[in-house]
């Protein structure tokens, strides 16, 4: 029994020590726009779901809240500096941490979602300085420039990307000649391996990882390429040209089964490559100029894809196998593109916020509000966490009650 009971108490331990140090990502685990919702309201009342509370102190910005520690963490910009502010599940501000100069030009605000592993946060500003913030003293564990360190060179709307971290790495885009896509020593920002790629610039791209069975596999766009680059030794594997207008690639790629679907605005749209068994190569299946969004992201439910077009601004659903599309509809505003379960959350840049069935059937609406809080472009990405659905607009979060 003994023995027993300190197996318990170490498998216990072990348990919470794994949860600390979960790392939070942009769009939910594996950038999907997925999230779980246990008792997920059928409908919202007729005014809107329930709003819980509201923080109105974010200041500029189109980032979105991480959620870790029971807390929530989102930055914003404040007199032209970059804050963290940190938050309980009330909205009742916690703390704030200032980590350095914000991209106060075109479209002013902060860009980049924090990421954050057990007591450290990570953040990036727009213009490329990247800090480790140490949660319980409120200090820099370190700091890297990505135009200074890494011989970086900035981009017309500033650094966006949302970095990466899995293990002991944090991947990330300076996109400097050398040092393109780099994966750094989290616990230090030290260098563990720089990729050249094709010395494009950064795309404001969060990266995608795909674990294999024998490779780790990083995928993110550059300025007018997707590129493939082995996540441990950093090696490019392929590339393949996705270029647009104004070389801007926010949306994330979707990984399934096999393949990838890689999209981005300004009438260049989407395209669905398939990954060689090893990974090592990649080969085009289909493309679809309509589905061509520019920064909403999409979502993958049961073989077919949901979003909206940018050029063509309407919301579609697209068959995964054959690129097919299934329906069309311009009944709301175009945006950004989420599901709860297997129903779809849309935010348009109108401020229409509503819900929708993941069907290929038919656009159908089933719930529709308007954000009227908040200020500037309604970008920012909502998120879903233990059934509250939060919205930022500007300089105002907004927490929605979307569960029983």
């Amino acid at each position: 029994m003994r023995r027993l009971a300190v197996f318990v108490f170490l498998f216990t331990c072990l348990s919470i020590l794994s949860k600390a140090q979960e790392t939070t990502f942009w769009r939910g685990l594996n950038a999907t726009g997925i999230y779980t919702v246990d008792k997920l309201l059928s409908q919202w009342p007729a005014e809107g779901p329930q709003v819980l509370w509201t923080f109105d102190k974010l200041g500029q910005g189109f980032s979105s809240p991480a959620f870790a520690n029971n807390k929530i963490y989102i930055n914003g910009m404040v007199d032209g500096q970059a804050v963290l502010f940190v938050l309980d599940q009330n909205g009742k501000e916690l703390q704030q941490f200032k980590y350095g100069k914000e991209f106060d030009t075109s479209f002013p605000g902060t860009r980049s979602t924090p990421t954050i592993a057990g007591d450290l946060a990570y953040l990036l500003t727009g213009h490329g300085k990247l800090t480790c913030l140490d949660l319980k003293s409120g200090n820099p564990l370190w700091e890297k420039d990505f135009l200074t360190n890494f011989d970086g060179t900035n981009i017309t709307w500033g650094y966006t990307e949302s970095v990466l971290i899995d293990g002991d790495k944090l991947f990330c885009t300076p996109g400097g000649k050398t040092n393109n896509v780099m994966a750094l020593n989290r616990m230090t920002g030290e260098p563990i391996w720089n990729c050249s790629g094709l010395g494009e610039t950064s795309a404001y791209c969060t990266p995608l990882l795909v674990k294999l069975p024998n490779l780790q596999l990083l995928v993110t766009h550059t300025s007018g390429n997707v590129l493939g680059i082995d996540a441990s030794t950093g090696k490019m594997l392929w590339n393949f040209a996705h270029p647009n207008q104004w070389a801007v690639h926010p949306n994330t790629p979707i990984y399934h089964d096999g393949g990838l679907f890689v999209f981005s605005g300004y009438g260049q749209g989407g395209e669905k490559l398939k990954l060689s068994a090893n990974g090592s190569s990649v080969t085009k299946e289909w493309e679809i100029k309509s589905f061509d969004s520019r920064m909403g992201g999409a979502v993958l439910i049961d073989g077919y894809l949901y979003g909206s077009g940018d050029k063509d601004r309407s919301w579609q659903c697209i068959d995964w196998k054959t690129g097919e599309q299934k329906y069309s509809s311009t009944e709301v505003g175009k945006g950004v593109t989420i599901a709860a379960n297997k129903t779809l959350i849309g935010y348009s840049e109108k401020g229409e916020l509503f819900m929708a069935d993941a069907n290929p059937s038919a656009f159908k609406v089933i719930s529709k509000t308007k954000v009227t809080l908040g200020s500037e472009q309604h970008w920012a990405h909502p998120v879903v966490n233990n059934g509250i659905l939060y919205v930022r607009h500007g300089n105002v979060m907004i927490a929605y009650k979307i569960s029983e």
